[in-house]
Formats: structure tokens, sequence, C-alpha cells
């Protein structure tokens, strides 16, 4: 059961979306679920993260966590500054906490001992209908704080998992996106046909990820590879036949909020942006919220001036599909109908030859400054580059041709 591609087309066009690891954890600034110190990680082989903190105290978190400043509106309107199309938010990681009201466990953001009472999921999903930003939910089936999560009673676990996802389905509104996480355990113990058959029924033209199924000892029956791949802290590679997007956190290697961390530059974002566009991808940038409720001002500012970058040259981005040249040391390309963006990587480059294309370039633009020209009468097509002292990509040249671009060709030549 996929996603037909006309739902698909929506995320295809859209290219960049918000990805949220937040919860309790936060107060420890280690990495969610990850950091945590329990015997409950039964058919899981995972890391454990910095700090290392022991269940009992991080389980115990969640008494603590009032994030007064926290604001669905403010977050949404940070990722629509970062030119971000859609948002996903980790309603419940490995560590079983629940960010929102459901009924089946205490262990949430609603129990009687947490003082922030607040539904999270609910007031997100409704900020994102307000906007129209579109709204996804990441849920793990993996949870290492349920008593009977892959013991001799899995099946309880699996009534309880099948239960809380409908809750999240059917209780706010337009859900766009099902994001899981790697199950643990043995394929035998999961039913995925319940999740697909609940999620496609209860939700029309959601769009499910690869990973209901994967799990992390025994891969995955291949008919449950969702609509779209997502490697993971990776940038994928040029794929035009199978959807996919590349997750990477924005501060370096760690999910969830780590004060102080490592985080990207602005060059850096970008990059990753248009490798994934040229090839055929989308990225799902992630952020962890802090303590108090709010995105760390420096993330949100690095998110702002990646959207001041697509407020320039977002034409050559949004509504794309990768190539049709193969990327390579020299860059990456989009195409739209009949014009094709070619980003360069290196400030030194001045020539690229096209390979045999089925098309005539009829125009050449630079859109960064500096010059851009195309001389065919040799028979090859060779564009000449005067470029700005620019970076991540020092040169943005629009090809304009004379029919679509719907078509794929190898990488050009660069010097």
């Amino acid at each position: 059961m996929f996603a037909t591609d006309e739902a698909m087309q929506w995320w295809r066009d859209a290219k960049f979306g918000l990805f949220i690891h937040w919860g309790p954890a936060s107060i420890g600034g280690g990495d969610i679920s990850w950091c945590r110190l329990g015997p409950e990680r039964i058919g899981d082989h995972q890391h454990v993260a910095e700090p290392k903190i022991p269940a009992l105290v991080y389980d115990n978190f969640y008494r603590q966590f009032n994030p007064a400043l926290f604001d669905a509106r403010e977050w949404v309107s940070i990722a629509q500054s970062a030119g971000m199309k859609y948002l996903v938010l980790t309603a419940k990681h490995h560590d079983g906490f629940c960010l929102w009201d459901t009924r089946l466990t205490n262990h949430k953001i609603t129990a009687d001992d947490c003082p922030f009472k607040r539904d999270i999921v609910g007031e997100l999903a409704e900020a994102c209908h307000e906007t129209g930003m579109k709204f996804g939910i990441y849920y793990s089936a993996r949870d290492w704080y349920h008593p009977d999560y892959l013991t001799e009673h899995h099946d309880r676990y699996l009534a309880f998992y099948h239960a809380q996802l409908l809750e999240l389905l059917c209780n706010y509104g337009k859900v766009d996106m099902l994001w899981f996480d790697h199950i643990g355990g043995s394929l035998s113990k999961w039913d995925p046909d319940i999740v697909l058959k609940m999620a496609r029924r209860l939700q029309p033209g959601i769009l499910i990820n690869n990973r209901l199924h994967i799990s992390v000892k025994e891969g995955r029956d291949e008919k449950y590879q969702g609509d779209f791949d997502t490697p993971e802290q990776d940038l994928g590679k040029y794929r035009t036949d199978r959807a996919w997007e590349s997750c990477l956190c924005l501060v370096c290697g760690v999910w969830s909020y780590k004060p102080g961390g490592k985080m990207m530059s602005l060059d850096e974002c970008i990059a990753a942006l248009l490798s994934c566009a040229g090839g055929d991808g989308n990225l799902l940038l992630n952020t962890g919220p802090m303590p108090d409720g709010r995105i760390e001002p420096r993330q949100a500012e690095r998110l702002a001036q990646v959207g001041g970058w697509l407020g320039k040259y977002g034409d050559a981005v949004y509504g794309t599909r990768g190539g049709p040249l193969r990327p390579g040391n020299w860059g990456v390309s989009t195409r739209r109908g009949r014009t094709i963006h070619l980003f360069v990587a290196d400030p030194k480059i001045t020539t690229i030859t096209l390979p045999d294309i089925p098309a005539r370039v009829t125009s050449c633009r630079s859109l960064l400054g500096g010059h851009a020209s195309v001389d065919s009468s040799s028979g090859s097509v060779r564009i000449t580059l005067q470029q700005p002292t620019q970076t991540p990509y020092s040169a943005i040249v629009a090809l304009d041709l004379d029919r679509d671009a719907d078509f794929e060709a190898s990488e050009p030549k660069a010097s």
C-alpha cells in the first residue's frame, strides 16, 4: 500500500522540512532516549550517548518539565522563516514519553505530576493547520519504558501501539506524514499491515516513511518500504526512481537540545539542501528545542539565514526535480519544465561542458552576479563563467531549453 503520485507531489515540491526532537530529555542535555541508561533495550544494539543518565533519573525529568515559553505558532513561524514547507514532531521517542494527551499511559505531557499539562501535538497541529504548514508525526514503535515491550507479553504492547496511533490519526485533524523509526526485535513480533491499513483509511493521502518495518537486527520486508527512504545523518545519493529524504541535525551529531553544541554553518546548511535537491531528494533538518519551550535563538537565527537565501534563489529549488545532470565535484543541477539550474560548487571553475543532451540551449543566465555565456558552435555545449566570490555555491546558472528537461544525462566536465 503506497501513496499515489498525486499525494507525493506536494512533498516532492516542498524540498525542505523541519524535524523536531523534544521532550523532558532536554533537561538533561543529552541525546533524546539514547542517553538513558537502562536494561530495557531488548532487541536493540545502538550506542549510549553522552551524558549517560540513569533510567530512574531520566524517566522522572517530566516531573520538572515546564516549558512555559513554548509557543506553537512561534515554532511554525521559525520554520516558515527558514523556507520550510512541512514539519515533523516526535510525538513519542524510544523513551516512551508522549507529547499528547494519550489515554493509554500516564507517562505523558498532561500527567498530573507534569507541571506543564498542555497537549503539544494538539497545539502544534493547530498552528500548522492555521498557516498551511504540512504537519507530520514521528512515532517510535520502540518503547524502552513500556513494561510489555518485546517481552512474552508483547501482544499487549502491540495493542497499546495500535491504540496510540489511532489517537494520533483521529484526534488532530489532517496528518500529512507518519514518520516511523526502526523497530526492535524480530520482524515476526510486528504486524505492519494493521498500521498501514489504519493510516491509509483514516488519513487519505498520508505519506509514510520506510521505517515502519525495518528491524535494527533483521532488515525489513520490502513490501513495507513505504513512500520514501530516510538516509540519516548522511546526504542521499542521486536517485530519481525512488523518493528519499535526508534527515540531518542542525546541531551536529545530536537530535535533541545540547547546550553549546557545534552548529552547522549557513554554508553547510545550504550545501546540504542543494545536495538533496540536486539528488532528487528532500532535506529534513532537525532542531532540538530548549527545556523552556523555545527553539534556541542561535538555531532560529541560522534557520532564518537559510530562509533569506531561499527568498532570493528558492525558485531554483522548490518545485524542481533533481538533475538532469549527474552531481559531481562540479556541483548539482535541478530541473523544472524547460529550465535547468546549475549550482556550481567551485569558484575556480570557469567552463562547464555539458554531456550530449537531447535538447538545445536557447539562453543562459547567471543568478548570483558575474556572467555566464553559452557556446554550442563546436557541436558541444560549453558554458563560460565569470564567477563572483560567493559560497557555498559560487554560481547559479539557469539554462533554458527548447524542450522539457525530462531526461537524464551524465556528469558534465568542468575546468
